[in-house]
């Protein structure tokens, strides 16, 4: 039974359409970098009482894994965080989630640019925010890029949870802001 309590943690609460903010975190396959950043920000939402204003999910700029979990290596570091990844399953990144989410936020600089040129109407705006996610870094990070851990070692994968967490806080501060501004339903 804890379990799927715990489970139900870590997935948003709030419908898509109730959210009154909707986040996306992009990289390559969603098995390593975005779904790491998904658990981290349902959990700092969740532990920032904003759980049910926010709408989270991750996709990747590939589909190689679509439908498949997150890396074990991710999940066990997550894990190690109080962080459950297991109810994650990678999806395709596609254009129809520029004009869904309000942040878009990649792992880093190639995928950001892969998310572009999906764009087939360059004329018609963007409405929400789409940049790297360590744009919002607040911590002491001098990267731009969080690194893909796939091909190297357990080491790769907790420098990726750090990174993401220095990420998440610094969004988490900017959606707080946010809905401080935004309308409520």
């Amino acid at each position: 039974m804890i379990a799927s309590v715990i489970s139900k943690l870590w997935r948003s609460e709030t419908p898509f359409d109730e959210a009154r903010i909707k986040v996306l975190f992009v990289c390559m396959g969603n098995i390593c970098r975005s779904p790491t950043a998904h658990g981290v920000m349902l959990k700092m939402l969740h532990d920032a009482g904003l759980s049910k204003e926010v709408f989270v999910e991750s996709a990747g700029t590939h589909a190689y894994h679509v439908g498949e979990s997150p890396d074990d290596r991710s999940i066990a570091t997550a894990a190690a965080h109080d962080v459950d990844l297991r109810p994650l399953r990678a999806r395709l990144f596609i254009e129809p989630d520029f004009y869904k989410f309000d942040y878009i936020l990649a792992m880093d600089g190639t995928n950001l640019r892969h998310m572009l040129h999906r764009r087939t109407d360059s004329e018609r705006p963007v409405p929400g925010r789409v940049s790297r996610l360590l744009d919002y870094a607040t911590a002491d990070v001098h990267l731009h890029d969080v690194p893909d851990p796939y091909y190297g070692g357990v080491a790769g994968f907790d420098t990726v949870y750090s990174l993401v967490e220095a990420g998440c806080a610094g969004l988490l501060e900017q959606i707080k802001r946010d809905l401080e501004l935004a309308p409520t339903g």
